[in-house]
């Protein structure tokens, strides 16, 4: 038998019918559902007259556009209401689970999945949002999926895909200080661009993404998508089942036993072949920030923008781009006065994103020209900013805590940056209007958006620790 990779055991184990020059019917464990994307396919099945196959691997949770502040009164904005209330009554005609506003499991789809051991490795999961790569932080093929293929899993628990081509991504060494894995997955999407890895799934390997933890490694996978991937993965290993065991739905007992019998197994063979790989040096990557309207315009943040003959977009591209966000080529990038800051999005909401911030904040004050949104993935995650004494540190600090939900990442919702004004934001994309529209965006991780946060300006976070 040839040698299979992670990406191929997992696939390969879901697919229920090859279709000769066509793609794979490919069965799906775990359905996430969002108010924004499923009323539509909700719509498709009712005027179809079928039902919802499997109700119990669909999992429905409200994220995208609910409001960060005063979730106890009604939704202001009619259609976010109607999304809301939609997503309510069709989770309870069919029987779906329903994490909606006010329930103690709410969150970001992409937050509240892992946390709760809904996500498991070795799964085939996918939802209507394209940051469901997340998941692949497990050891799990996860993919984005559109409100057509929503009703298709909805109606079947299948969904019809050619098998992606493979990559991986070799990040070896010892990450120096002030780091952040929002530090590796941007410097990658710099040196391959945000095309680089299109029509693959990535496997990312190697030191760095061994000892990283698992939040870490979701924040990494969770920007597969942002260099063009269709995916990212991890191979599960004592990191991820530690993390996993004791969690509200993960197996138990012999269950846990026989699951994780099946995990070990889920890695690459020595011998498996990859249609591309790169490899690089952890010590070649400092705290980067991107300048541009996509997330492969980035560099570290004590280099200087890059000229135009120097990227891999396009010169009248890059112009355009440097143009909207009002930069120059060969302009320092620290020292840039900022307006906002945004920590929060399924990329760098979780707990660890908030100790990394509170870590630089501590004993500072929040610089006067600066609007702060600290957003939490979830409540629980809000609990435990609470339980370790985080908002402590935030409100002498002069911050907010506000309520979770996906914020300001796409601005679905009131928390929009205004035009012209600059967001240092641990999110995932930093396009034109993304963040509102005419906002520009410098991504980010925690730690350079907390030193934002204190001084005002784009500053290396190295200095304060």
């Amino acid at each position: 038998m040839s040698k299979q990779t992670l990406f191929d055991k997992v696939w390969d184990a879901h697919v229920v019918r090859k279709i000769e020059d066509g793609p794979d019917v490919f069965l799906i464990d775990r359905h996430f559902i969002h108010e924004v994307t499923s009323p539509v396919a909700f719509l498709g099945l009712e005027n179809r007259g079928i039902d919802v196959m499997y109700a119990k691997r669909t999992f429905a949770t409200a994220d995208h556009n609910t409001p960060t502040i005063n979730q106890h009164l009604p939704v202001q904005d009619p259609l976010s209401a109607n999304q809301l209330q939609q997503l309510e009554t069709n989770t309870t005609k069919h029987g779906i689970s329903h994490w909606g506003l006010g329930h103690a499991k709410n969150g970001i789809v992409h937050v509240v999945g892992p946390e709760n051991g809904i996500t498991l490795p070795g799964m085939t999961i996918v939802c209507g949002d394209s940051h469901t790569s997340t998941h692949g932080a497990f050891g799990a093929i996860a993919f984005g999926i559109g409100t057509s293929e929503v009703e298709m899993v909805l109606s079947s628990q299948c969904i019809m895909q050619p098998k992606p081509m493979k990559m991986r991504v070799n990040v070896n060494g010892k990450l120096g200080k002030g780091v952040l894995p929002k530090d590796v997955t941007l410097y990658i999407i710099a040196q391959l661009s945000a095309a680089g890895a299109t029509g693959y799934f990535v496997e990312y390997a190697g030191d760095v993404f061994e000892n990283m933890s698992m939040e870490g490694r979701m924040t990494v996978c969770n920007m597969s998508i942002e260099m063009g991937a269709r995916g990212g993965m991890i191979a599960p290993d004592e990191t991820t089942f530690n993390y996993l065991n004791g969690r509200e739905q993960a197996p138990k007992g012999e269950a846990w036993d026989r699951a994780l019998a099946y995990w070990k197994t889920l890695k690459t063979d020595d011998e498996a072949v990859f249609d591309k790989e790169y490899t690089f040096d952890a010590a070649d990557i400092e705290p980067q920030i991107t300048y541009g309207t996509n997330p492969g315009l980035g560099t570290g943040i004590s280099q200087n923008i890059p000229l135009s003959g120097d990227v891999i977009d396009g010169e009248a591209s890059y112009k355009k781009s440097l143009g909207y966000m009002g930069f120059a080529e060969n302009e320092q990038i620290i020292g840039k006065k900022i307006d906002y800051v945004f920590l929060g999005s399924c990329t760098n909401g979780r707990i660890e994103d908030f100790r990394a911030f509170a870590s630089i904040v501590k004993g500072r004050k929040k610089a006067d020209n600066v609007t702060a949104w600290l957003v939490p993935g979830s409540h629980i995650v809000e609990s435990q900013i609470k339980e370790e004494g985080i908002l402590d540190i935030l409100t002498e600090s002069g911050f907010e805590l506000r309520q979770p939900g996906c914020s300001a990442c796409l601005a679905m919702n009131d928390d929009k940056v205004p035009a012209g004004k600059y967001a240092v934001s641990t999110s995932n994309r930093n396009f034109e209007g993304r963040q509102g529209p005419g906002a520009r965006t410098l991504l980010a991780s925690p730690l350079v958006a907390a030193a934002a946060a204190v001084t005002g300006v784009v500053t290396d976070p190295r200095e304060f620790l």
